[in-house]
Formats: structure tokens, C-alpha cells, sequence
């Protein structure tokens, strides 16, 4: 976006330039020139570009031809038109869009008298040096998608890495939790029998408590059986898995970012709900009301040990906000855990931020 405003800024400055040394006629120069700015503008829906440049170019031209003495400026308008599109329009377009361009650009200065031949070569020269910039930016441009594509695989892959790595240990955990429950719960419970039986015949108390100890025995080895059997649905591990597993869903560009000991923080499966929930609406807002495909997401530790959160991503048309159902419901929830949440904009940013209490 600022690169945006830097174009718009130097597009101005060459028209205000264009309008004090060479209009004659001001107050129809300022109309071409706010028509043309608001040509501009639609530049950054990056649709219909060469439609937009080639009205730009128009414009610029028809007043060159008819509210000017001197061309210069107006050459030098059309030569900058025609080095910002070489940033955006695509190969096919380009050397026609150039040609016809230069064609008036030429005509322009021949009839005010230039010399011809100094202007031709001038003209070929900026015509290659401006489709060398298109090929540079083409090129930069495939690079950078091919770089997302690439980074967008290797997040699925690493993502695929760690789901197989968690069926592993479910399955190497279940497989020690079968092996302690055919032998030691098996020979634990063959012990209570006998020791039932010996105090049956001996009549005596202490079989009752080692029969006792042995049932204690028998209860933890159990819980612990189940425990092994059970996967974790609690804590930040779990809700990074959520979100990454959203991300997959909703093609999403996820950048996590998780301070240092973050992952020790203990916490309920309430508030692990909670928090995904949080980061869950902070997406969906992304998505819908700014359009981005790329959220930062930041879990840390507060100074006091608890949670602290900030989900923000870029925004291209900034626009009072209001809270919302999704919003209000979200800072709801975590007020009812005794936690704090505040959502505000920037010129480029919306930003949501908070903390959770730990347990």
C-alpha cells in the first residue's frame, strides 16, 4: 500500500508540474487532472488495467494536444504512465500499450518543432528499458508466487509430518497400555484372587490389607492404562493443532509466532476452547471484512504467567469498525474467565489482543 502512495504521490506532483508551466487553459487542466486521479485510484483494484492506463493515457494526450503550449511535461507524464505499468500489465499487453504511447509522444514534440531523429532514439531507448522493467517485474512477480506456493506446501507437509508423528505415539502409547493391561493388570487381579482366598482360609487381617494394597495397585494401573489410551484435548498444543488444521480448511496464510514457555502454561479445556474461539472469529473477520489471506497470530506468556494473544492482519480499505455479534460475543467469553480483550484498527492493521488467565 505505501508503494501505492508513492506512485499516486509522484503522479500528482508531474500534473501540478504539467498544470503551472504549461496549461493554458487552468481551470479545465484541473478537471482533466482530477478525472485522471481518480482513474488512478482504481489502479489498486488490479482489474481492467490496461482499460485504466490506456483512459490515462487518453487523457493525458488529449490534453497535451489541446490545453498545452509546450509538451514537455506531457511527455514526461505519459513516459512515467507507461514506467508504472510496466510493473502491472502482463507481457501481451505491454508493446502495444508502449507503441501507441510513444507514437504521440513523438508527434507531440515533432510538431512543436524537436528534432526528429534525437526523439527517436530517446523513444526506442525508454521503449526497451521499460519492457526490460516489465520482464524484471514479471519475473519477480512468478518467483513470489511460486515462493507462496511452495511455502503453502511445505506447511501441509510439515502439517501431514505431524499428524503422522501423533498417530505413532497414539499408537505406541496404546500398544504399552494393551501390554501393561494383559500383564500386570492381569497378574494384579490374579493376586487380589489369591490373597481373597488366603484370607478366607487363614482367617487372618493382614491378607485383607495386602489385598487391599494390591486393589490400589490394581485402580492406578488402570488409570493409568487409560490415560495412555486417551489423547490430550487440552492446553496450547491442542489449539495451535486447531488452527493449523483451520488454516488447511480455509486456505489461509497463518503465521504463528509463540514466545518462550508458552507451552508450559497449564490450561483448562474451557479456556482452551475460549482462546480457540477467539482466534477462530479473528480469521473469520480477516477474511470477510478485509479480505486477507495472511494473519499473524502471536501466543505469549503476560508478566503475571498468563496467556496473552494478539491476532492482526494487513487491511487494503480501512473503515470505522463496530463490534459485532462475533466481536462482542468474543470479548464476552473472555471477560467470563476473568480475562481482558480489546480490538482496534490502524491505517494498515486490525488488531485483536487479549489475555486468559492460566490455571
Amino acid at each position: 500500500m505505501k508503494v501505492f502512495w508513492v506512485r499516486f504521490g509522484l503522479f500528482c506532483i508531474l500534473w501540478v508540474l504539467l498544470i503551472l508551466m504549461d496549461s493554458e487553459q487552468i481551470p479545465l487542466s484541473i478537471m482533466a487532472f482530477t478525472t485522471a486521479m481518480g482513474g488512478y485510484f482504481f489502479l489498486s483494484l488490479q482489474k481492467a488495467l490496461l482499460l485504466l492506463y490506456t483512459g490515462l493515457s487518453a487523457i493525458v494526450i488529449v490534453h497535451g494536444f489541446f490545453l498545452v503550449d509546450e509538451p514537455i511535461f506531457t511527455v514526461i507524464l505519459l513516459l512515467y504512465i507507461m514506467m508504472d505499468a510496466a510493473f502491472r500489465l502482463k507481457n501481451k499487453y505491454l508493446p502495444w500499450y508502449l507503441l501507441i504511447n510513444l507514437a504521440f509522444s513523438i508527434y507531440l514534440l515533432f510538431i512543436q518543432y524537436y528534432p526528429i531523429l534525437e526523439i527517436i532514439i530517446i523513444s526506442v531507448f525508454f521503449y526497451f528499458l521499460i519492457m526490460a522493467i516489465n520482464r524484471l517485474s514479471m519475473d519477480l512477480r512468478e518467483q513470489q508466487e511460486m515462493y507462496d506456493g511452495l511455502l503453502t506446501e511445505y506447511r501441509n507437509l510439515k502439517r501431514l509430518n505431524m499428524a503422522t508423528e501423533r498417530d505413532a505415539r497414539l499408537g505406541e502409547r496404546t500398544k504399552i497400555a494393551r501390554e501393561i493391561h494383559d500383564s500386570v493388570g492381569h497378574r494384579l487381579t490374579a493376586l487380589i484372587m489369591k490373597l481373597e482366598m488366603l484370607a478366607i482360609q487363614q482367617g487372618s487381617t493382614e491378607y485383607n490389607e495386602l489385598k487391599e494394597m494390591a486393589s490400589v495397585s490394581l485402580d492406578e494401573t488402570r488409570q493409568a492404562v487409560k490415560a495412555l489410551q486417551t489423547e490430550e484435548h487440552e492446553g496450547i498444543a491442542t489449539v495451535v493443532h486447531l488452527i493449523r488444521k483451520l488454516e488447511a480448511e480455509s486456505h489461509i496464510l497463518v503465521q504463528f509466532t509463540m514466545r518462550q514457555g508458552i507451552l508450559s502454561v497449564p490450561l483448562t479445556n474451557e479456556k482452551s476452547v475460549v482462546l480457540y474461539r477467539v482466534i477462530q472469529e479473528a480469521l473469520t473477520n480477516a477474511m470477510r471484512h478485509a479480505g486477507s489471506r495472511e494473519v499473524h497470530i502471536i501466543l505469549g506468556k503476560s508478566a503475571t504467567g498468563d496467556i496473552a494473544f494478539e491476532i492482526k492482519n494487513s487491511i487494503f480499505n480501512a473503515k470505522p469498525f463496530t463490534f459485532g455479534f462475533g466481536l462482542s460475543n468474543m470479548k464476552s467469553r473472555v471477560e467470563e474467565l476473568y480475562g481482558s480483550l480489546s480490538v482496534y484498527q490502524t491505517d494498515e492493521q486490525f488488531i485483536v489482543n487479549g489475555i486468559i488467565p492460566s490455571e
